[in-house]
């Protein structure tokens, strides 16, 4: 019999709609991140960093480039003949087969996937965030305090707090109650979608709201076990944590691995983030290039100017074009002469000669301004940008797009342009 004493449980089946034309072909966990690496490898890394080699990664939502990047989980060490990294998307059953409808459905769905590990507890994450922690130490703090359910928490502004879920604790860190995204915050400690479970206390919680539409354990499982009077404690958290599930908060995260003095530092020795390394030839510098403050993915091939920007692998920056505070990911080409400003480029896009990004006013995306916003141009992938167009602030292209897609050869800020056109259609 395999028995573990912890295994994980991680959830990324996520489609990550307020990332736009990001996830329109991908998982939001499998988004490119920092050059190299994709989301999901910071909570994996950190499953192996804290001691957890048992993973069950629950996908759904686009999921052949999440299972592509994680294969046997042999860059995590998680090829494992007992426990290791398994991919749980959801499957037929001989009655009531669905989707995962919630974060807590999707575990109730594999209630026999962890059984057959015996574990005594279950640390429930989400695959769409940015941070390093020893979940080693929620543990013991879990058992210390005899809980049966441990939430990470940790304190955001009293102005930002309506958007988490928010814990109101005692002294001893147990907490009183629970408020999901209140209006009127009666704390500023906000949950992290972090929690450790006992075992029992998880499968009886499953087991009672299977019921339930939708089940989530910030909704239903957590207020449950709250009301059965079970002992739910707050483990605090103050180290560097990002939710990237905007398009704002994920440009800004990356951003920030470019500071001075980064605040999350992807070169520490002793918690190293792994991630699925291709075989690629070393970055090529012409003697013309200019390269300051940035990060360089393997592969890639810099003859113009690059300043303050993440350059994934593989990209190829032509002669006389010039990258400012932007995103480039892997396999991407930016054109001779071409000038781009506070641009997030996805995968394997052309972008022509000459083009101007990040131009003109910053005025409201008029599709979704709330998803198109904070002043970026952002590019799906597989996209084609023909030659000699200027794109506005706040602006979002998908598709092989031509010269008479762009007005007078101009996509002013705050559109939206999405061609359904194929490379072939154009000839």
């Amino acid at each position: 019999m395999i028995k573990k004493e912890m295994i994980a449980m991680l959830l990324a089946g996520g489609q990550g709609s307020r990332l736009g034309v990001l996830t329109s072909k991908v998982a939001k966990p499998a988004v490119a991140f920092g050059g190299k690496y994709r989301i999901i490898d910071f909570p994996l890394s950190n499953c192996i960093n804290s001691g957890v080699d048992t993973v069950g990664v629950l996908t759904q939502y686009q999921p052949l480039r999440l299972n592509t990047h994680i294969g046997i989980g042999i860059p995590w060490d998680l090829d494992r003949n007992e426990g290791g990294v398994t991919v749980l998307p959801p499957y037929e059953k001989v009655e009531k087969t669905q989707w995962y409808t919630g974060t807590a459905n999707a575990i109730y769905q594999n209630l026999t996937y962890m059984e057959s590990f015996h574990p005594d507890y279950v640390l429930i994450l989400s695959g769409d965030h940015i941070y390093k922690m020893d979940y080693e130490v929620m543990l013991n703090f879990h058992k210390a305090h005899g809980a049966d359910v441990s939430i990470a928490v940790m304190p955001v502004p009293e102005s930002e707090a309506s958007r988490f879920g928010i814990v109101v604790t005692n002294e001893d860190g147990r907490i009183l109650e629970f408020q999901e995204k209140p209006e009127h915050p009666k704390s500023n400690l906000a949950s992290m979608g972090i929690y450790i479970f006992t075992w029992k206390a998880l499968k009886d919680a499953l087991l009672a709201l299977s019921e339930q539409s939708g089940c989530d354990f910030g909704k239903h499982v957590i207020p449950y076990c709250h009301e059965k009077g079970e002992t739910l404690v707050a483990y605090e958290f103050n180290g560097y944590w990002k939710d990237v599930g905007t398009l704002g908060s994920y440009w800004e995260a990356n951003m920030e691995l470019i500071d001075i003095i980064p605040e999350f530092n992807l070169y520490e020795e002793f918690w190293k983030i792994y991630t699925k390394n291709d075989i690629l030839p070393p970055q090529y510098a012409s003697a013309d290039s200019v390269i300051e403050r940035c990060l360089v993915g393997d592969g890639s091939e810099i003859y113009g100017k690059v300043y303050n920007s993440i350059i994934g692998c593989g990209v190829v920056i032509e002669e006389g074009a010039e990258v400012r505070d932007s995103i480039i990911m892997q396999n991407t080409v930016i054109g001779a002469g071409s000038n781009l400003y506070k641009a997030v480029v996805a995968e394997n896009v052309t972008v022509g000669e000459r083009v101007k990004m990040g131009v003109g006013e910053e005025v409201p995306n008029r599709k979704k301004p709330s998803v198109y916003a904070y002043g970026l141009t952002v590019v799906g992938e597989d996209s084609v940008i023909p030659p000699d167009v200027s794109i506005g602030k706040n602006t979002a292209i998908t598709g092989y797009t031509i010269w008479e897609d762009y007005p007078g050869g101009w996509l002013a800020s705050g559109e939206t342009l999405e061609s359904q056109r194929k490379a072939g259609d154009a000839l």
